[in-house]
């Protein structure tokens, strides 16, 4: 973790995630020049297999974060931002409740960060009468963990 945080989280794919990836690639390369070994198809199959892979990081690459920075606590997911003093309810959401949060029930401006790897996450309702978004739902491995960070900086920033 880095200077101030408090709790941080990498939405990274799973190794079985990984294993499909690599087998796509692989799979992707192979099947584009169709046995014809001429070298710039070869290349071509190669950035093809180096395309999915780097596509597959970058998906995975999206960070959670809380940090105390100026006396406030701060929700960091990804390049957004959310003081905690903006915030009326965190809730967790189990992976039925996660599903349903983001479906046609989801209100058209809440703000949702998810990786389809990960089923469960945390719904932020917030108080903020300049905002109009309403809640946030931000994906994780460990919502509880994510809660409980949430919750203790803001109790220890408050006291």
């Amino acid at each position: 973790m880095r200077s101030g945080e408090r709790y941080a989280e990498r939405m990274g794919l799973p190794p079985a995630g990984w294993l499909a990836v690599i087998v796509v690639a692989v799979l992707a390369g192979a099947l584009s020049n169709f046995g014809d070994m001429r070298w710039w198809r070869v290349s071509a199959s190669v950035a093809l297999m180096v395309a999915v892979v780097a596509g597959a990081w970058w998906l995975g690459r999206l960070r959670v974060s809380v940090a105390v920075s100026g006396g406030e606590v701060w929700l960091h997911v990804d390049d957004a931002k959310l003081p905690m003093s903006a915030v009326a309810e965190v809730q967790v959401l189990e992976p039925v409740a996660y599903s349903d949060a983001l479906g046609v029930a989801q209100h058209p401006l809440a703000f949702a960060v998810q990786r389809p790897w990960i089923d469960r996450g945390l719904r932020i309702v917030l108080d903020d009468p300049a905002d109009p978004t309403p809640y946030w739902i931000v994906a994780s491995r460990r919502p509880e963990r994510l809660k409980a960070a949430l919750t203790a900086a803001r109790e220890s920033v408050e006291a």
